[in-house]
């Protein structure tokens, strides 16, 4: 859902970070491996879930509270590695042409993002359903899938020079919309847990805009901020949708209240209005007035402005913030690449400070904070990638030829993509029932699927 993707920051030794879908957990890899920690209770503590000693890792991505991971390293970073971290096995493996540059998971589909193509896989068995080739240059493997089963969409750059988000229906695997919701490229896309909303940023970074994902409406517009453009690095929505929040290159963090309920009354209120005078006075007074007025002026007062704020201690740290409920309390959740989670309590009341709760040092927390799921289960910690040496090889590896090993779908691409092509993914695993439980929860796996 949310990762650092900067490869120079993890060779500099910083730290990898990424919330999982429902923010419930967190993952920390670092140079000498990747953990696993519950949310829970983290107004206190951090309760790791898993620790492994493993390869340098640049991407994991774990599915909802499930034992399924699925991770990528320096090492080999053409290599997509699905793995049942309870089990401590290796479910399967893909290799495709190019350098990975992001997974992401909903409980339907599995996404891997190249710099000029994305591949479907159904995460049931693991097979590619559908490739959209020739897509427009990506290189920092901009995307994002609905978390929602029911909305279940990939959203992806459809430009480079302007910021065009184009909407593809991953399940019924066709093009659903095209927004045109930016003048400069995309710099960061979330949707909404319900998949049913789109939040996007560009370059620019000063304003935020949420659309419909289903028919490209624009709801909101939201300015981060009027003196400079800054580098946008995360979007995330609320798990009720009524917050969204944005972390940027510089220090502050901007949380935008979504009152839908206002949005609907001005709405309704408007409509009365024309239905009893034939026209608006008030639309017609605005226009008359705005009418004189520059176009970016007029927008800048329309704008929601943020509707609380938290400063960080400094500059140029890439940050993923999330809102998560934790014991019944809204709580803003950034992790940072320098090593930090910091938790603050979320205001009631517009304007008020975020107050600070707790800061746990990931790096510490790494080393020395209780493994609770190893110690009580007895399970080794240790072994490659996250495969125990007593284990590794129980799914079969993959060669990295880009020779594709399965079928493209026909139909579905959209209009700035293709269904065929060169070059393609190839993958192998043993088959195993127990497979679609995994996803589902945290049955153990004995083996995987089949991927040939």
């Amino acid at each position: 859902m949310m990762s650092l993707l900067g490869r120079p920051d993890v060779d500099a030794g910083e730290v990898f970070v990424n919330f999982n879908q429902n923010i419930t957990s967190l993952a920390v890899a670092t140079s000498g491996g990747y953990s696993l920690y519950s949310l829970g209770s983290v107004d206190s503590t951090l309760d790791k879930i898993y620790h492994t000693k493993s390869d340098e890792l640049f991407l994991i991505e774990r599915l909802f509270e499930s034992s399924l991971v699925a991770i990528v390293s320096q090492r080999a970073p053409r290599k997509l590695k699905v793995c049942h971290f309870k089990k401590q096995s290796e479910i399967c493996n893909y290799s495709y042409a190019n350098t990975i540059l992001a997974v992401k998971l909903n409980r339907e589909r599995l996404i891997v993002c190249l710099e000029e193509s994305l591949y479907i896989h159904n995460i049931q068995d693991m097979k590619v359903v559908h490739t959209i080739r020739d897509t427009p240059c990506n290189p920092l493997g901009l995307c994002a899938l609905s978390s929602s089963s029911e909305h279940c969409y990939l959203a992806y750059p459809g430009s480079v020079t302007s910021g065009e988000v184009q909407i593809f229906d991953a399940i019924n695997l066709h093009a659903k919309t095209m927004i045109p919701a930016h003048d400069t490229p995309l710099a960061a896309i979330a949707f909404s847990p319900s998949g049913t909303e789109i939040a996007t940023a560009s370059e620019r970074g000063t304003v935020i805009r949420v659309f419909s994902s289903q028919d490209g409406s624009r709801l909101f517009e939201l300015r981060r901020g009027l003196k400079r453009c800054v580098s946008i690095v995360s979007l995330s929505f609320s798990n009720c949708s009524e917050y969204l929040v944005s972390s940027s290159n510089t220090e502050t963090v901007h949380i935008f209240r979504l009152d839908r309920s206002a949005a609907e009354t001005a709405d309704h209120g408007k409509q009365s209005t024309d239905d009893w005078m034939g026209y608006s006075f008030f639309r017609f007074l605005s226009k008359t007035v705005t009418s004189y007025l520059p176009t970016q002026v007029t927008d800048v007062f329309s704008q929601g402005r943020a509707f609380a704020s938290v400063s960080l201690p400094e500059a140029g740290v890439r940050r993923m913030c999330a809102i998560a409920t934790i014991q019944k309390q809204l709580r803003l959740l950034i992790a940072s690449q320098d090593g930090y989670l910091y938790v603050y309590s979320i205001p009631s009341i517009e304007g008020a400070e975020c107050q600070l709760i707790k800061r746990h040092d990931l790096r510490l927390e790494d080393h020395y904070a209780m493994d609770i799921k190893g110690l009580n289960s007895g399970v080794s910690i240790g072994g490659a990638a996250g495969v125990p040496p007593s284990v590794a090889g129980a799914g079969a590896s993959g060669s990295a030829d880009g020779k594709s090993t399965a079928t493209d779908k026909p139909g579905g691409s959209s209009s700035s993509t293709s269904g065929g092509g060169g070059g393609g993914a190839s993958g192998s695993g043993s088959a195993g029932a127990s497979y679609a439980s995994a996803v589902k929860g945290d049955e153990p796996v004995a083996g995987g699927p089949s991927t040939t």
